[in-house]
Order: structure tokens, then C-alpha cells, then sequence
């Protein structure tokens, strides 16, 4: 490789992935520094109640519709500190689907619309509604297996008033004629104070963060450039017999959706729409069916990477095949209802 290739295909692609990792993770310690998770958590709280999580889990959910990265790091550093078991984080981690999700679906419609036409509309449709499947089925697990309240050991520490002369019993202390000049100043100070908190805990972790995140991305790259995935797609797409339910026309949009490459599959599936060689309906079932056969390599390469910045090895291989696990049982069923309804 000359320099341009490795600079476009390894070092550009991993300081993206880094920075975008360091950014989340920043964002979560200065949220948890200021106490915003508890305002975060109410407005998950009803769902968060029906689904027995706690307040750190509550507060992820929310939180995941603006950057799963600072979910995931929030939900890290709340089990790495005890606030909550490893079974809730797991929860907590396939409850946040849906927000996970949408916050792509805006760009994967954008990306999908000027090639399909209307049925890029169906295929975002059934995306969307198997991420809705996962939340409410995590919501009834959860339920089910978890007590009420979360089963974390976390409590959050009292907020002190800001003169000291707070009710030891946890009661408001008398309000003073000066309370608001006081409390001006202390909000001042309680800014500055978790703003240095929430900077000393990303500096501790951002060593562990990159020295995990390189060696995973970097492994990944070798085993692309090795040609690992090619020969698992080319294995896959060679017994595919079972797929005799799909038109010839659409096995090269599967493959092509091997490669983890979105826009390729959708330039193979909007020339065979328009050619008239497949049907709206054998379009979306083909990229449906493509994006649940790349699962696995789509795992290893872009969330293993990411998964491992924020928990511990074996933790965040136990969530990646949880995750995509289900995002592929609940694709298969979606794929499964659409063809059953519509072909």
C-alpha cells in the first residue's frame, strides 16, 4: 500500500472512530458530573418503570437518540463503578435500540429515497418497526427478570446546599434574603466544578479507550486486506441455496450487502428495479435479506471497535451478539411478514 491508501482506508477512517468515541465519552462524564442523567431519565421514566430499569439506564435511553456513543459510555462507566449489574446493562443496552436507530434512519432514507423511489420508504418502514420490535420486547424481558427500580447497587449522592446548612435529615434548609445571590454564585462554581470532575475522567479513561480501539480497528483492517471477509461472503453466497424463494436477479444485491456496503447493495437494487429484472417487492425483500446475512461482518467490523472502547472485553463481545442477534431474528421476522403480505 502507498500512503494515500493507507491514510484512506486505516489512519483517516480510525481517527474519525476515535474522535467520535472520545467525544461520547466526554459528553457522558460531563452528564453524569452535573447530575443531567436524573433530568434525562425523566423523560424515559414511564417506559423506564415499565421495563423495572433503574435511572442510569433510564437516562441512556434518551440520551441514545443524540450520540450512542455517550449511551454507551454512560452505561460503561455506570457498571464499571457498580451503579448498575452487568443483566441491567445488558437490557438497558438492546432497550435503546429504537433511539439507536433513528438516529440513522434520516440518513439511510436520504441514501435509500434518490435510488428506490417509494419503496425505499417500505425497506425504512420495516427497518424501523423490527427496532421497535427489539425495545418492546426488551421492555417485557426486562420486566419479567428485573425488580422494580433496576437491580444496580447505584444511589446517587445527595446534592449539598450550596452554604452547608442543609438538613441532615434531608430536608430543605431555611431560605435566606440573599439565597439567589448565593445560589448564582454556587451554580457558577457547581459548572466549573464538574466541568473538572467530568475532564479527569476522561483523561483517565482515554488511554484505555485508544489503546483498546487501535489494536481491534487495525486487526479488523488486516483481516479486510487479508481478504477474511471476501472469502466469508464469497462461502456465504455459495450456499445460499436456501434463498431459491428470491429471483436470481437479486442474489448479486446480497452479496454486494456481504460487503457491509449499504450503497453498492442499493446501486445493484435500483438498476435491477429500474431494468425491470426485480420487482418493488423483491427489492426491499433482497436488501432485507442482505442486511440480515452481513450481521456478523458488520459486527466484527464497526462495532467490536466501538464496544470494546466503553466495557470490557468479554462484556462488550457478550452485548455485540445480543444486539445483533436479535436486530437479526427481529429483520427475519419483519422480512418474513412483508413477504408473506405483500408477495
Amino acid at each position: 500500500m502507498d500512503f494515500s491508501q493507507l491514510w484512506n482506508g486505516l489512519l483517516w477512517p480510525l481517527l474519525r472512530l476515535l474522535c467520535g468515541l472520545a467525544c461520547g465519552l466526554l459528553a457522558a462524564n460531563l452528564l453524569e458530573a452535573l447530575r443531567w442523567t436524573q433530568g434525562l431519565s425523566r423523560a424515559a421514566l414511564p417506559l423506564a418503570r415499565a421495563a423495572h430499569l433503574g435511572e442510569t439506564a433510564a437516562a441512556s435511553f434518551p440520551l441514545a437518540f443524540l450520540s450512542a456513543a455517550s449511551s454507551n459510555a454512560l452505561l460503561g462507566e455506570a457498571c464499571r463503578k457498580g451503579r448498575i449489574s452487568r443483566r441491567e446493562l445488558m437490557l438497558a443496552n438492546l432497550f435503546n435500540s429504537l433511539p439507536a436507530y433513528l438516529l440513522h434512519t434520516p440518513t439511510i432514507f436520504l441514501l435509500t429515497w434518490p435510488v428506490l423511489g417509494r419503496p425505499a420508504i417500505t425497506y425504512v418502514g420495516l427497518t424501523l418497526c423490527a427496532a421497535g420490535l427489539r425495545t418492546l420486547l426488551t421492555l417485557g424481558v426486562a420486566r419479567c427478570i428485573l425488580p422494580p427500580g433496576g437491580d444496580g447497587k447505584a444511589h446517587e449522592d445527595r446534592p449539598e446546599a450550596a452554604d452547608g446548612t442543609g438538613d441532615r435529615r434531608g430536608g430543605a434548609a431555611p431560605r435566606e434574603p440573599r439565597a439567589s445571590r448565593q445560589s448564582a454564585r454556587g451554580e457558577g462554581g457547581r459548572w466549573s466544578a464538574a466541568c473538572r470532575r467530568a475532564w479527569q475522567r476522561f483523561l483517565r479513561r482515554l488511554p484505555r479507550l485508544v489503546c483498546i480501539t487501535v489494536p481491534v480497528y487495525v486487526l479488523m483492517f488486516c483481516l479486510h486486506r487479508w481478504g477474511v471477509f471476501t472469502a466469508a461472503q464469497n462461502w456465504l453466497a455459495a450456499h445460499a441455496d436456501w434463498l431459491a424463494f428470491l429471483k436470481p436477479e437479486a442474489m448479486g444485491i446480497i452479496v454486494l450487502h456481504l460487503a457491509a456496503e449499504l450503497g453498492a447493495a442499493l446501486g445493484a437494487a435500483g438498476s435491477a428495479l429500474y431494468s425491470g429484472g426485480l420487482s418493488p417487492q423483491d427489492a426491499v425483500l433482497a436488501l432485507l435479506v442482505g442486511n440480515i446475512l452481513s450481521t456478523p461482518m458488520r459486527a466484527l467490523r464497526h462495532q467490536l471497535p466501538a464496544y470494546a472502547a466503553y466495557y470490557p472485553p468479554r462484556m462488550a463481545l457478550e452485548l455485540i451478539l445480543a444486539n445483533q442477534g436479535l436486530r437479526a431474528c427481529s429483520l427475519a421476522l419483519m422480512a418474513a411478514l412483508y413477504w408473506w403480505l405483500a408477495c
